[in-house]
């Protein structure tokens, strides 16, 4: 499979991911799934401007992702994965996309949402997402850069919510 890393961030690409991340995993190409992301215009180019030089982009709707990602239209590649909210990430197991690890990354707090630690807030049905993205084999981790440490994000959101 030519995914090498799944993350769930509300930024998107920006500077942690296209510097940090991008490098460290040796990405080839950054897929961004996000259905309203994939039909702006605007939010698209600024995706491609933060884009890293010499990485491929795609920005894709949620159905179109996992019809090109089982039809392994990726192969040879290394695709670094990003989501917005976990609900992508469960549509797309649920459409068949194989995915075994996520990393969670930055979900802004706003109001409404429960604080899980200082770069991640959950509302009631992300927690209830996320439970199903464990119940469908998905490990979730939180961990904001590579060089933080690697948490289990389930233990952390049980932590949170007691």
């Amino acid at each position: 499979m030519a995914i090498i890393h799944t993350r769930i961030d509300d930024r998107l690409i920006h500077g942690q991911v296209a510097s940090m991340w991008t490098n460290q995993l040796g990405a080839t190409r950054i897929m961004v799934v996000d259905d309203k992301a994939a039909f702006d215009d605007m939010v698209k180019t600024s995706l491609k401007l933060a884009t890293p030089y010499g990485v491929a982009l795609s920005v894709l709707p949620i159905e179109k992702a996992a019809s090109r990602i089982i039809a392994n239209a990726y192969e040879g590649q290394r695709v670094f994965m990003i989501v917005r909210a976990p609900n992508t990430l469960l549509r797309l197991v649920e459409l068949g996309v194989k995915i075994k690890e996520v990393n969670v990354g930055n979900l802004t707090h706003t109001e409404g949402k429960i604080k899980i630690s200082n770069q991640v807030s959950v509302t009631d049905e992300e927690v209830k997402d996320f439970y199903k993205l464990k119940a469908a084999g998905v490990e979730v981790s939180l961990q904001l850069t590579p060089n933080n440490q690697r948490e289990d994000f389930m233990k952390v959101v049980e932590q949170a919510t007691k």
